[in-house]
C-alpha cells in the first residue's frame, strides 16, 4: 500500500469538517453551539449537511462531538453501543428520562461505554472547547437516534422538525415536511416505561474506565478495555484496547478484521510495507484487514492511544439491567 493510498484511510484532526445542524437540538438554546463530526461511516446524523470523511464502515462507526463550555447534547437513546472517550476537556454525562437518574464526570482519556436503551446526554463542563470521540455499534449505527419527547417539542419551538423518515426540516430556511411525511411521533408514556433509570452506582463501576487506571493496566501488553475479557466486559460488535509506550507490540502484526487507531496522547509512527506516517492526537487511522503494520512512539514523553477492532459479535443491546 502506497503512502497516498494509506492517507485516504487517515482522517487528520486538523482536517475534520464539522456539521452544526446534525441533530434536532441544533437551534435549541444551550445546544446550538455544538459541532458533530462523522469520521468513519454515516453515523446517526439527521442532516444532509453532515460531511462523511470515510464512507465505508468496518462493522462500526467513528464520530466525534466538539462543544464550547456549558454546551450540551440533549437526551437521546441508541439501539446499539455508544462509546465515548474524552480527547479534550472535562465532560459531564447524565442519563434517565429527565437526565437526573445518574451522572458521571469524565476527564481527558477516560472512556464510557454507555448502556444501550437509556436516555443519555452530555455537556462540556470545562473552561475551553472540548472534544469527545465516539464509537457507534453496527454499520448503520443502530438505525438512528431516539429522542426524549421534550427534546422534539423544544426543537419545534425553535424551528426544527424531525420527520418520521429521520430527516430534519428547518423552518428558518423555509423548509417544511414533504407531502406524505408526518412528524416523528413522540414516545408514549407506556413506551417510556421501557427505558431503564439506572443509578450512578449501577452504571459507573461497570461501564466507565479511567485513563490512569488503564495506564497502570497496560504494562507489557495493551490493556483490554471493552470485550469479553476487558475491564468493561461487553460484546458490542467491536473490541477496544489501550496502548501505551510500554505496551506496544515489539514486531509488526497483522489483523484479520478491521482495526482503527485513535491516538490520545503523544505522537506515533505508523509503519507498513510500502511506507510510514505520523499519527497525532485526534487523528483516526483505518487499517485494512491483512496489512502487516507496526506502531512506535515518535517522540519521548507520554504516549497513549485507543485501538478498535471489529468482531463477529452482534451490535446489540449492552444494558444488562
Amino acid at each position: 500500500m502506497t503512502p497516498q493510498e494509506m492517507e485516504t484511510r487517515i482522517v487528520r484532526y486538523g482536517d475534520l469538517q464539522p456539521c452544526r445542524t446534525a441533530f434536532i437540538d441544533a437551534h435549541t438554546p444551550g445546544s446550538n453551539q455544538k459541532e458533530n463530526f462523522t469520521i468513519i461511516g454515516g453515523g446517526v446524523s439527521e442532516s444532509a449537511d453532515q460531511h462523511v470523511h470515510i464512507a465505508d464502515t468496518p462493522g462500526f462507526n467513528i464520530g466525534a462531538a466538539g462543544q464550547p463550555p456549558k454546551c450540551r447534547n440533549s437526551l437521546h437513546s441508541h439501539r446499539t453501543a455508544e462509546v465515548f472517550f474524552v480527547l479534550k476537556g472535562r465532560w459531564r454525562f447524565f442519563w434517565g428520562r429527565w437526565g437526573d437518574a445518574g451522572e458521571v464526570v469524565l476527564e481527558e482519556g477516560d472512556i464510557f461505554n454507555i448502556p444501550t436503551g437509556i436516555f443519555r446526554g452530555f455537556e462540556n463542563i470545562g473552561t475551553d472547547y472540548g472534544m469527545i470521540m465516539a464509537i457507534l455499534g453496527g454499520d448503520d449505527a443502530g438505525g438512528g437516534v431516539i429522542w426524549a419527547p421534550q427534546v422534539i417539542e423544544d426543537a419545534q419551538d425553535h424551528g426544527l422538525i424531525l420527520g418520521e423518515n429521520g430527516k430534519l426540516y428547518d423552518s428558518k430556511k423555509g423548509e417544511a415536511l414533504p407531502e406524505g411525511v408526518a412528524p416523528m411521533p413522540l414516545l408514549s408514556e407506556e413506551e417510556l416505561t421501557a427505558f431503564p433509570e439506572p443509578t450512578a452506582q449501577d452504571v459507573v463501576p461497570h461501564y466507565v474506565a479511567r485513563y490512569w487506571d488503564l495506564v497502570a493496566l497496560a504494562g507489557k501488553a495493551p490493556a483490554q478495555v471493552i470485550g469479553p475479557e476487558g475491564k468493561l466486559r461487553d460484546r458490542p460488535g467491536f473490541d477496544v484496547d489501550f496502548i501505551t509506550r510500554e505496551s506496544i507490540p515489539a514486531e509488526p502484526y497483522t489483523v484479520q478484521g478491521h482495526e482503527v487507531l485513535m491516538p490520545l496522547r503523544g505522537h506515533w509512527r505508523l509503519t507498513w510495507e510500502g511506507g510510514s506516517t505520523a499519527l497525532n492526537p485526534g487523528d483516526t487511522a483505518a487499517i485494512p484487514p491483512g496489512l502487516p503494520h507496526g506502531l512506535a512512539p515518535a517522540m519521548t514523553g507520554e504516549a497513549a492511544m485507543y485501538r478498535v477492532r471489529s468482531t463477529d459479535d452482534p451490535a446489540g443491546p449492552t444494558w444488562k439491567g
